[in-house]
């Protein structure tokens, strides 16, 4: 791992130093409670102010909020996002493959692969297929048929990525996923269900990332598109001919049935349900397991199963608790009155 000085460190990150050496070096990043001498922590939550009092880290980067701390400190407007940055210079990515194709790579002649390209061991890529500039392939990755990468995406190992996909540049697919499968579309006829064919295709726009299994299937007709910057986590389902606007997060094991609309800036937290032909409002945000089988207005923030207005569920959560003392209240009521009523 490199060394990098506070100095420095506080420079790239837009942070100012308090306490410590500008001189003294970094080598690692941990936690508040693993960090030690030579290590940088971060406090961007206040409930965790007693773990950085505690802390044996060398450095912390805080919010201008932090007042003292038994280590030097970085202090800025955004903890969370000058973490990201000390990441990149003290934890440095793996550089990709080198461009090239792999010997045991399967390339259809028909295919169009740009410059720069890394296709790695044992990747398939697909007739009439095309590969943008400085795009990656990781070993196992497959390319269908006529499906279209754009410029510097990152293809991890045992990404899937169907036939007439349309990616945009910069996107992430993490491995497992599953690009372009068949939307679960049947009938029930004469006793038996009728697989319905899967005739559209998927877009996702620019700088979308994938998580790992993530799976997202092709439109019955028309398309499923992924909208620019937003980001799926690992292990979500999205339906066929769903639509997300720009700059979503959705996050883990959520589902979302099919022809739903998520305007811009919506936020599924984990395990979200989402019915079938739904629409949720531009910035509305969806708490952990909500069940959402409603239309969402713009800006709403809603929880629980089926979902209400955060605060109207928050209500209901309290006297939920209270239901077994009520219960009590109530048969004893009932017993009063039939005692008067034989009296």
């Amino acid at each position: 791992m490199p060394e990098i000085t506070l100095a420095r460190l506080a420079e790239q990150v837009g942070a100012a130093l308090s306490g410590g050496s500008p001189d003294q070096k970094i080598s690692r990043l941990a936690g508040l409670s693993e960090a030690g001498p030579e290590d940088l922590t971060f406090l961007a939550n206040p409930a965790y102010k007693p773990l950085l009092a505690r802390s044996k880290a060398g450095a912390a980067i805080v919010g201008k909020d932090i007042a003292e701390a038994p280590m030097a400190l970085l202090r800025t407007d955004n903890p969370d996002l000058a973490f990201a940055k000390a990441a990149t210079l003290v934890s440095p990515p793996i550089p990709p493959p080198v461009p090239g194709i792999h010997p045991s790579a399967v390339i259809d002649s028909a295919a169009r692969i740009g410059k720069d390209v890394s296709i790695g061991a044992l990747a398939v890529v697909e007739a009439g297929a095309a590969i943008g500039d400085r795009t990656v392939l990781y070993p196992q990755a497959y390319v269908g048929a006529e499906s279209t990468l754009g410029t510097d995406c990152l293809v991890y190992p045992g990404v899937k990525i169907y036939h007439r996909v349309t990616v945009g540049s910069r996107c992430i697919f993490h491995a497992g996923a599953v690009i372009g499968s068949d939307g679960f579309g049947y009938e029930f006829v004469a006793g038996r269900h009728e697989k319905v064919p899967q005739i559209g295709n998927v877009v996702i726009h620019d700088d979308v990332e994938i998580g790992a299994g993530a799976t997202i299937d092709r439109a019955r007709f028309s398309h499923t598109e992924i909208g620019e910057g937003s980001k799926i986590d690992n292990l979500v389902q999205i339906a066929h001919n769903v639509i997300t606007g720009k700059h979503c997060l959705v996050c883990a094991q959520t589902g979302i049935s099919g022809s739903v609309t998520l305007e811009d800036y919506v936020v599924l937290a984990g395990q979200v349900g989402v019915a079938g032909h739904i629409r949720i409002g531009k910035g509305a945000k969806i708490t952990a397991q909500a069940g959402i089988n409603a239309n969402i207005e713009p800006g709403a923030t809603m929880k629980g199963s089926p979902a209400n207005p955060y605060m109207l569920e928050q209500r209901i959560n309290v006297l939920r608790q209270r239901l077994p003392e009520l219960f009590q209240r109530v048969g004893d009521l009932e017993k009063q009155l039939e005692k008067s009523a034989s009296s």
